[in-house]
């Protein structure tokens, strides 16, 4: 038997957020190199591709009849499915400002949770977790907003100290939803354990911005912004609640590595 629990107020704020920020030393640098020799080293020739390896928090939207379902009834809200971010990008120059990016990345959040309205007939929660990844892969440009370098003389480059950039693409986004734990069935007022997910793939697009900071020869400090755009059919265990939004906005930081 169930009876409902006294009123009160929810006060529920998982904030998971991390960044990583390396620092390294370069080497000396690109013009005094030049003056004491040649060759292939360091920046001696334009970067031709570079790797963008970040970290942080990813907030999905978490908006639609699946998420406003599972708020009323459960301890979760929109700030519960803010969790760790990571991400990797590949860019092919195309031009001195120009590339193509290609990159993928994983945010996930598992969060604990109980009946809003509802205890056991031993007056404890009815408890459970709910979880949510996302996995894009993405093609797209990106665009130097200023020139990311300058050449000296036949062989040298040297990178600029600040270089702003915005991207965009597309692709497909993988996704796992997954609610396990206790239930009520309201028809009979039993609680039951069960477990209940939802997996695939959806189309999905991106939108993106951030600055490189150079503190090395072939190395940046980067921050980027970005904005993922999806929705993906629920499986049957989620029959009648029509799609899963899966867009959300995600803040990372990292290094960028030039070759």
């Amino acid at each position: 038997m169930l009876r409902r629990s006294r009123p009160q107020q929810w006060f529920r704020q998982h904030w998971f957020a991390t960044a990583a920020l390396s620092a390294a030393l370069g080497a000396s640098p690109l013009v005094a190199a030049a003056q004491e020799g040649g060759g292939d080293g360091y920046m001696f020739h334009t970067p031709k591709v570079s790797l963008s390896v970040r970290l942080g928090a990813a907030q999905p939207m978490a908006t639609g009849r699946i998420y406003d379902f599972t708020s009323k009834l459960l301890t979760v809200d929109r700030v519960d499915y803010l969790g760790f971010s990571g991400a990797i990008d590949l860019d092919v120059m195309l031009t001195r400002r120009l590339a193509l990016q290609f990159g993928t990345a994983l945010s996930a959040r598992n969060s604990p949770s109980s009946y809003r309205d509802f205890v056991d007939n031993n007056d404890k929660e009815i408890q459970q977790h709910t979880s949510l990844r996302r996995a894009p892969v993405t093609v797209g440009v990106k665009a130097y907003l200023t020139n990311p370098g300058r050449s000296v003389g036949r062989f040298a480059w040297v990178p600029s100290k600040l270089t702003p950039y915005v991207a965009a693409g597309g692709g497909g986004m993988y996704y796992f939803f997954r609610q396990s734990g206790d239930f009520i069935d309201f028809k009979t007022n039993d609680v039951f354990n069960t477990t209940l997910d939802s997996d695939g793939w959806a189309a999905m697009a991106y939108a993106a911005g951030g600055v490189n900071y150079s503190f090395a020869s072939n190395m940046d400090l980067v921050t980027e912004a970005r904005y993922e755009q999806s929705s993906a059919k629920l499986s049957s265990n989620f029959q009648g609640f029509g799609n899963i939004n899966l867009s959300g906005l995600s803040m990372t930081a990292g290094l960028h590595l030039r070759f």
